[in-house]
């Protein structure tokens, strides 16, 4: 068996409003992570649908059949670069703004194909 891979590296979104939804999805199949996430309506869920269905279709490009049916192993989502901006407060002392990005990954244990 081969892992599969897809990786969003800097998606504009923080880490821990995806997360939730990484861990909805592991452990199920393709097909039953796609449906799940097609009913929340978070825009979280729709970065780690795009990410899923790119490994999915990395999955079927490698010659894996029924890519619908393959277990999804490895969903995670991980804190990335931070833009860091100041924002003034009052009496003359300033406040950090920290714009997040995110990593997200997830892999899939497709057959070997010879």
């Amino acid at each position: 068996m081969a892992l599969v891979k897809a990786v969003h590296k800097h998606a504009r979104i923080s880490a821990t409003k995806v997360r939730p939804f990484a861990e909805l999805i592991r452990g199920m199949s393709v097909e039953e992570g796609l449906e799940a996430l097609k009913y929340q309506p978070n825009r979280g869920a729709r970065f780690l649908e795009k990410v899923l269905r790119s490994a999915a279709a990395n999955a079927e490009d490698r010659g894996a059949r029924n890519v619908d049916h393959l277990p999804i192993v490895d969903c995670r989502v991980d804190g990335g670069p931070m833009f860091k901006r100041l924002q003034p407060r009052a009496r003359g002392m300033a406040f950090l703004i920290r714009r997040r990005f995110a990593h997200i990954h997830v892999a899939i244990d497709a057959p070997e194909v010879e």
